[in-house]
């Protein structure tokens, strides 16, 4: 009986040893994923310009914080009213693509953080990169890096 009381404690312990185990390496997994949609420090998208402005504006404009919006675990924010309902209706026609990461890094099977000042609309889906110069070499071959962006996103994420 004092036998059959150990393997039952020794089988316990074991279960016990995996389950920790198994959060542990659940939340390590975790730590190595970047977030969904590229921020600032404080959260925010964009690093605060409008997501809309680019379609209805035709140019980057800076949002303000009253009229902000928090989606996809980033806050957004917008430079009017109408601009934070139509983002409300339809986040999805809005925000940049590949989460506001680098469109060149994403298609190249990396990511790196984007400059909202080098952003171009392809197809009516907004397109970032880290800066003019990394956008001049995305722009040499936009098809090219927009199909292999969409192929590495979102597991580019975990690298």
């Amino acid at each position: 009986m004092n036998m059959t009381f150990h393997r039952t404690q020794v089988k316990f312990l074991v279960s016990i040893a995996s389950i920790v185990t198994l959060i542990t390496l659940y939340s390590v997994a975790l730590a190595g994923t970047k977030p969904a949609v590229n921020t600032n420090k404080s959260g925010l998208a964009l690093k605060g310009y409008d997501a809309v402005a680019y379609f209805t504006n035709g140019k980057p404009v800076m949002g303000e914080k009253k009229f902000s919006y928090k989606w996809m675990k980033a806050t957004w924010y917008f430079s009017s009213k109408e601009n934070l309902e139509l983002f409300k209706d339809e986040p999805r026609k809005y925000a940049p693509q590949y989460g506001g990461y680098c469109a060149y890094a994403v298609g190249n099977n990396y990511t790196y953080p984007a400059d909202p000042l080098a952003w171009k609309i392809v197809d009516g889906k907004l397109y970032l990169n880290a800066n003019g110069e990394v956008q001049q070499l995305w722009m040499k071959d936009i098809p090219g890096y927009v199909e292999k962006g969409d192929k590495n996103w979102p597991a580019v994420l975990n690298k």
